[in-house]
């Protein structure tokens, strides 16, 4: 099964091609906005770097964001439009989920913070195994504390909130350790690339998606905007 995965919420927009799990191609991008005038050639280019002309896609997926407005519209919309048009399946992942992913250790307890300004953060705990994931917590949108309050033992944190909350993470290990005598083990992914999303792990979750028969309708395919007039996160959970 061939798939076509792009997820566009953040300035790091990730392509990939993957057939049955196994990426063929992939290209990141670094870009303020995502345009309709760039999708499409780097779509032509990630498909010709695997080798791949679309006819041959069986299937479609797509980050979900949260994430900026224009870019997330644009990812969002071009992916359901290349599935309606082929008439092919297609499937939405959270892009928190994807972002967990990145994360090589093969077995750990993943938060992810990703910076969602006005002292907020978009939010999640994982478990991860291999490249299974399992949500220990619903996706927030909340203050730092509430995130940490979510999360006991060790844990590895990754996204591109540690650059605004990675003090604030670190004064809590402290705090836990001189409260129970046991230092919990925080790590931090410190690789900046790997603070955001990649397509090519949107591969693995989609196909696995895929091969279970968990197609979404096109229609219900929404993708989840950051609001900056009232900080609030609409659209598919």
């Amino acid at each position: 099964m061939l798939i076509l995965s792009i997820d566009t919420s953040t300035k790091h927009f990730s392509l990939a091609v993957s057939e049955n799990g196994t990426v063929l191609g992939s290209k990141s991008l670094k870009s303020k906005k995502v345009l309709s005038s760039t999708i499409i050639p780097a779509i032509e280019k990630v498909l010709k770097k695997a080798g791949v002309t679309l006819d041959k896609i069986d299937g479609f997926a797509v980050g979900l964001g949260p994430g900026s407005f224009t870019s997330l519209r644009v990812g969002v919309a071009t992916v359901k439009g290349l599935a309606y048009a082929m008439n092919k399946p297609i499937v939405g992942v959270p892009s928190l989920d994807v972002l967990a992913l990145n994360v090589k250790r093969k077995n750990a307890q993943v938060c992810t913070v990703c910076d969602a300004r006005r002292d907020m953060v978009f939010g999640c705990v994982y478990d991860k195994e291999g490249m299974n994931i399992r949500k220990k917590t619903d996706h927030m949108l909340t203050g730092i504390k509430d995130v940490l309050q979510q999360v006991s033992g060790d844990v590895v944190f990754i996204g591109d909130g540690l650059n605004v909350y990675k003090d604030h993470i670190v004064r809590e290990e402290k705090l836990r350790m001189s409260s129970t005598g046991r230092q919990p083990l925080f790590v931090y992914e410190e690789k900046k690339e790997a603070w955001y999303p990649k397509a090519k792990n949107l591969a693995v979750l989609a196909y696995k998606a895929m091969v279970e028969k968990k197609f979404d309708k096109i229609e219900n395919i929404l993708p989840v905007y950051l609001y900056p007039e009232d900080c609030q996160v609409k659209g598919k959970k």
